[in-house]
């Protein structure tokens, strides 16, 4: 992967920048052409990470409506024959480009080809599709994502003086190619810290199709083979990391095991105020939303940018025109942040019993 990232601002120059039309032999025969402008999402799930469906689909289609540009944003809920029941249904109704969050590579790989047979241009939003066609590929630097977990990780077991620590990894789908970038970027944190032996990985477990149940279940195993000696656990996501906290707190062990996150959602927040999660991953996901609909747009016009950036496809040995944005980390002290860039609401998040941890927090 290609290091250094695209600002908001270099987003914001690729929205009004180069633009060719697509006529030249990297893949772009798929552009729309002269059809009428339509674009087709499809999402992956609503269970994984709450994300999706507050946040992607919503900054999506404003960024569409804004330019006035038809849209039809699905969700797969998990399933890969609706995923692949989805495209085909777009592709039918005459979507000139399809951006699409795989649910695997494999699923995502045949749903790519399918499109570009019939001269549909596509993106892959948020998860690359190993071996796949997409005409660009938009996200997050996802190794950076990872490697902000393990410092943060780091960070929260020195701040309470933890020796030695047994660490335990929830990690993200085996079938999702993020959850292998963000598993190498928390291990060149912490791999080093176990090959040196300041730190031992008590366990180590993919999470099936990002699973919150399935999390639990494997997280109170490695706690029980653990003998309840895990000291801290690298969850994944926020979600995964709610269902390690799940089983921390039937064991009386919330807030003395830190645990780590990713997407900054309102229950992940809700935890850190609590001081039942260490830490979490802010993707601004509206600066994501906002790059992909400039570039999709462009498509369904007719035009190719530049986004002056690649990523290296490892299966298809392509380099893919891609944007990736910068990550945040998030920790008690900077959760107003997030609420402040509006990607959370303080109603939502300061709820009930989170009144007073939010004016404690400084959220107001």
């Amino acid at each position: 992967m290609r290091k250094g990232f695209l600002t908001f601002a270099a987003v914001g120059l690729l929205a009004a920048g180069s633009m060719a039309a697509c006529g030249d032999n990297d893949g772009s025969d798929q552009a729309g052409g002269a059809k009428k402008p339509k674009i087709g999402v499809i999402l992956p799930d609503s269970k994984s990470s709450a994300r999706w469906e507050t946040a992607d689909r919503k900054f999506l289609k404003e960024a569409f409506d804004a330019a006035g540009v038809d849209s039809d944003i699905q969700n797969a809920q998990n399933d890969k024959s609706v995923f692949q029941t989805l495209a085909d249904q777009m592709i039918t109704n005459g979507v000139t480009v399809l951006m699409i969050v795989n649910l695997d590579s494999g699923t995502g790989k045949a749903v790519l080809e399918r499109a570009k047979s019939q001269g549909v241009a596509t993106i892959d939003y948020d998860r690359l599709t190993l071996g796949g066609s997409a005409l660009y590929y938009v996200s997050f630097d996802n190794e950076a994502v990872g490697k902000l977990q393990g410092e943060g990780l780091v960070k929260c077991l020195a701040d309470k003086g933890v020796k030695n620590p047994a660490i335990a990894y929830l990690n993200g789908s085996p079938t999702d190619n993020n959850a292998t970038l963000f598993k190498n970027g928390y291990d060149s944190v912490l791999k080093p810290k176990f090959d040196a032996k300041e730190y031992t990985k008590a366990a180590d477990d993919d999470v099936p199709e990002w699973d919150n149940a399935q999390a639990a279940t494997i997280f109170e195993q490695q706690l029980t083979k653990a003998g309840g000696k895990i000291d801290g656990v690298l969850s994944a996501n926020d979600g995964l990391g709610n269902a390690a906290i799940s089983v921390l707190k039937k064991n009386k062990l919330n807030g003395k095991v830190p645990v780590t996150g990713q997407d900054a959602t309102a229950q992940g927040l809700q935890n850190i105020l609590a001081g039942d999660q260490c830490m979490t991953v802010y993707k601004a996901v509206k600066k994501e939303a906002d790059a992909a609909a400039a570039l999709a747009i462009g498509l369904a016009k007719g035009e190719k940018k530049d986004t002056g950036q690649t990523v290296k496809d490892p299966e298809g040995g392509r380099d893919v025109p891609a944007v990736l944005l910068e990550p945040k980390a998030i920790y008690k002290e900077n959760v107003k942040d997030v609420v402040d860039d509006g990607y959370v609401t303080k109603d939502e998040l300061c709820a009930g019993a989170y009144a007073k941890l939010c004016a404690d927090a400084g959220i107001s």
